[in-house]
């Protein structure tokens, strides 16, 4: 398997200085595309160079971020080892940051790869933003809270509570215990994602239209 270093012309190493945002997968369903693909849009509106990579297999069509962003963005499966190379060498070279959807049930093979490769990756200068969703379903909440117990302080978290319902509930998620630990031991950042019409959003995941595109009219909206 690669590893990731970086030298100078003197042969020393040097720092690559990169960061990786990635959502924790596990609990499918929860929208974990819908935010990847917005904070794509994001920092394509700001002119800030980004690499998206798709890394979930179970989605191979409709609603994959390699549907709503093209075939520019590769769709890498790191159950396998080449899988796991190409992921590394997008890590030592191109955009300084790198935006990544994992897919669910993506957990077991993410951990090992933290558990064996994150002194090589911290020691190379690369960071890591793992970007939990969760709804008002309890298992939502206990998917991150799982990845978390593994990834431990080794990245940052930004949780998104995102309102799959018209009035989203997140009593779980900010009233049980495990959760209060969580926030209390990693301090993650939390953001709201309002309620999307689920006719709206149903088509533009068919077509492979973000909702920023609508928002700005960049899409025909009546093939939508």
């Amino acid at each position: 398997m690669s590893t990731v270093t970086k030298t100078n012309t003197e042969g020393e190493s040097i720092g690559i200085q990169k960061r990786v945002i990635l959502s924790m997968g596990g609990k499918g369903g929860v929208g974990k595309t819908s935010v990847i693909a917005a904070l794509a849009e994001w920092f394509q509106a700001n002119e800030i160079p980004v690499m998206l990579l798709d890394l979930d297999t179970e989605n191979k069509a409709r609603g994959s971020l390699t549907h709503f962003f093209g075939g520019y963005v590769p769709k890498l499966d790191i159950h396998t080892a080449a899988g796991l190379d190409a992921f590394i060498d997008h890590l030592q070279d191109g955009p300084p940051v790198i935006l990544a959807d994992m897919g669910a049930g993506s957990g077991r093979v993410t951990h090992d790869w933290f558990d064996t490769m994150y002194p090589d990756i911290a020691d190379a200068g690369i960071k890591f933003t793992a970007i939990g969703v969760v709804t008002s379903d309890p298992a939502s909440v206990e998917s991150v809270l799982a990845w978390a117990t593994r990834l431990q302080n080794r990245v940052a978290y930004l949780i998104v509570e995102n309102s799959i319902t018209l009035n989203g509930d997140f009593t779980y998620w900010q009233e049980s215990r495990e959760a209060h630990e969580f926030r209390k031991a990693f301090r993650p950042s939390t953001i709201q994602m309002d309620f999307r019409l689920p006719e709206l959003e149903n088509a533009t995941r068919n077509y492979g239209v973000t909702l920023g595109q609508v928002a700005a009219r960049k899409t025909d909206a009546t093939a939508v």
